[in-house]
């Protein structure tokens, strides 16, 4: 019998951060259309979009982390996969397919495009509906590899041991020769392999890794990432936006990956300290926050066009506060959408992924 694990609280803070991160992208992301191009605010906003687009690093350690954690030591047997793949079918396809036919029909309301069956279907099958749900796309064929890299974690001591680096090895590799030859035209998890397997690897090692928490590495973490996160956006401003350097586009892959990686390794160790020194209270508002952070990704643009109706930008003065308050509207309006489902829905778990089994609004009251 498989003893039941710790839960880590970690991950909820690790949800929040980057769910809150998501939306913060696409809020941001009208810079490029309202500001004056190439001017002060235009390159503050341009660097703000950029660094935050780590969210979709952590996302991605965070699927790794809990299924290594949770399946690393577990016999893989016929019956364990079935029912992983039952949940995942659940909870991650049907609300995928049904957002992705939301969005379709949302396009063509709004005139985007016509009506075609063939090219909804080919839309959804490589998510491209909306311009988030590619990342949906990417998550579900993580998980249906999953169980062979944890074969493999099982079988394979030098391959747990180095995981991560296996990850940033094999990334790397795909990315430079699918731009040679350009063999894939569509997403793939080898694309966010050094994530992923970066992830298994904290799930495999997690008490050894959260005991290094408060370790002085973590200052230097931090300092690596503030770095390549710099460099990252300097670099896709001057090399993709304003186009006055000249430069191969693996040494952009090369910096990114490692801001991604080291990145999402510091919040990690961070979110552990925050999940350790914050209150119970806290701690279970979070958690019960971040339950919903599925919902965020699949809701939030239905929810951000509707508040840039209700509050447009204008490129002067009022973009900083006008940003602010989309942002916070969205977050919101996102929040209660999720929530009012969540609560009078019988099936919205259909709709959102996995949600508790009772609708709680901000914290639990009784705590």
């Amino acid at each position: 019998m498989v003893k039941q694990k710790q839960q880590i609280e970690s991950i909820y803070f690790l949800r929040l951060f980057a769910m809150m991160m998501v939306v913060l992208v696409h809020v941001t992301a009208a810079f490029g259309s309202v500001l004056p191009f190439g001017g002060e605010a235009y390159q503050k906003y341009h660097f703000i979009n950029r660094v935050i687009r780590i969210e979709a690093g952590i996302f991605i350690v965070i699927t790794g982390l809990v299924f290594f954690y949770s399946y690393i030591h577990k016999p893989l047997t016929k019956t364990l996969w079935k029912n992983y793949y039952l949940k995942r079918v659940t909870y991650i396809l049907v609300p995928y397919i049904i957002w992705a036919l939301i969005y379709e029909g949302y396009s063509i309301y709004v005139g985007a495009r016509e009506f075609n069956a063939i090219e909804i279907m080919t839309r959804i099958l490589q998510g491209k509906s909306y311009y988030q749900l590619h990342f949906i796309f990417l998550i579900v064929q993580i998980y249906l590899v999953l169980p062979i890299f944890v074969w493999l974690a099982q079988k394979i001591t030098f391959f747990r041991k180095y995981m991560w680096l296996f990850g940033v090895v094999l990334q790397l590799l795909y990315l430079m020769v699918n731009g040679i030859y350009h063999l894939v035209p569509f997403t793939l998890f080898i694309s966010s392999l050094a994530t992923f397997l970066l992830g298994g690897w904290l799930g495999i090692h997690y008490h050894e890794q959260k005991a290094k928490k408060y370790n002085r590495s973590t200052v230097g973490l931090l300092l690596l990432t503030v770095v390549s996160g710099t460099a990252v956006s300097v670099l896709h401003y001057y090399v993709y936006m304003i186009k006055t350097i000249s430069l191969s586009g693996m040494v952009y892959e090369i910096v990114n990956t490692l801001y991604l990686v080291v990145g999402s390794y510091f919040f990690f160790r961070f979110t552990e300290i925050l999940a350790e020194r914050l209150s119970r209270r806290a701690v279970a508002t979070v958690k019960n926050i971040a339950m919903y952070s599925f919902g965020f990704y699949l809701v939030h643009p239905l929810v951000l066009n509707f508040v840039r109706e209700v509050i447009p930008l204008h490129g002067n003065y009022l973009f900083h506060v006008e940003i602010i308050v989309q942002y916070v509207m969205t977050l919101g309006g996102c929040y209660l959408i999720i929530w009012i489902c969540h609560r009078f829905l019988p099936f919205s778990n259909l709709l959102f992924g996995k949600l508790p089994k009772k609708a709680v609004f901000l914290y639990n009251r009784e705590i």
